[in-house]
């Protein structure tokens, strides 16, 4: 197999691998092997060796939002790589200028060109870590608005083939996307619209955005932003809608921070997890912690809300 692999072009092999190092957690042992395919080709050969071969793999983009095991991944863990961003600016100001960006480009990179180009739509994407591919997976979002609402497709491999599928198609929610039911279905790029706008005020509108996120979860801080999703205020049972304030809810959600608080998360910590003073949905890898740590107390509490609210709390991280 290994022979196979390193024939392809477009195709890095690492051995043992620390996942620590290839997730924003700093948790994870060691990959067996680790692909990075930079292109189409590589990442579509190497697939198709690893299951013909019968080799157990796992596909991970920038590892935002990525537990990895604390024992590792015994088969190989792959990644598409392609970071490539362009776009065309039609000679009619009034169209909305196409943009085309590979899974494998960083989030922020492609915020940032945006805006410097004086293209509005991603502004409030600013500061979220991360790939583009997770972005897409994961509808990733902040302030009232979705990566969602720019797309207007999504190019993917489906198993041995290239196709496209519309917005409609991605079954975007919040926080959702077809591509969370679907794991063997790989984002490679997404075609997204954007408005001309006022570069000067773009950025300041991501610099005001930037200045509270870096605040809330600093740069450095080993986490993944918040650990469970925010709740539909209409999905909540009764007695659990009688007990949300009104001033927390916000666009018909309510916050998970809102019922973790209520049940005494906030500075709790479990080795070398904690849980953020100032922010009950915020867990991080304060000196030394481990996926066992942090999936334990993720687990309680869940249990915890679960017994207290009658709601289950759901995860926006992802586990190998």
């Amino acid at each position: 197999m290994l022979l196979r692999l390193r024939a392809i072009p477009g195709l890095r092999i690492s051995e043992n691998v620390p996942l620590a190092a290839h997730t924003r957690f700093g948790i994870g042992g060691p990959a067996r092997w680790l692909l990075d395919a930079s292109t189409d080709a590589a990442l579509a050969a190497a697939l198709e060796i690893l299951r013909e071969t019968g080799t157990p793999y796992t596909v991970i983009g920038g590892g935002t939002n990525l537990v990895a095991s604390d024992e590792g991944f015994p088969g190989t863990v792959i990644r598409y790589t392609n970071a490539s961003i362009e776009w065309e600016i039609p000679s009619d100001e009034a169209a909305p200028v196409r943009l085309s960006a590979a899974a494998g480009a960083v989030l922020q990179d492609l915020v940032d060109r945006t805006i410097s180009a004086g293209l509005a739509g991603l502004e409030t994407l600013t500061g979220i870590p991360g790939w583009v591919g997770g972005a897409i997976y994961g509808n990733a979002g902040a302030y009232g608005h979705s990566i969602h609402e720019r797309v207007r497709s999504v190019r993917i491999l489906d198993g041995p083939g290239i196709r496209i599928l519309e917005n409609a198609e991605c079954e975007f929610r919040y926080r959702e996307s077809v591509f969370k039911r679907h794991k063997d279905w790989i984002v490679l790029s997404a075609d997204v619209k954007l408005d001309r706008g006022d570069a000067v005020k773009l950025h300041a509108t991501a610099a005001a955005i930037r200045t509270i996120r870096d605040e809330k979860y600093p740069p450095a801080m080993r986490c993944a932003g918040s650990i469970f999703k925010n709740l539909m205020l209409a999905d909540l049972n009764e007695a659990a809608r009688a007990q949300v304030p009104e001033k927390v809810i916000r666009e018909g959600k309510v916050p998970s921070a809102y019922f973790l608080e209520q049940v005494g998360a906030k500075g709790i910590a479990r080795g070398g997890v904690k849980v953020a003073d100032y922010h009950a949905n915020l867990i991080y890898n304060e000196a030394g912690g481990t996926a066992r740590e942090l999936r334990e107390l993720i687990d309680n509490f869940k249990q915890r809300v679960r017994e207290r609210f009658g709601i289950e709390l759901e995860e926006e991280v992802q586990y190998i």
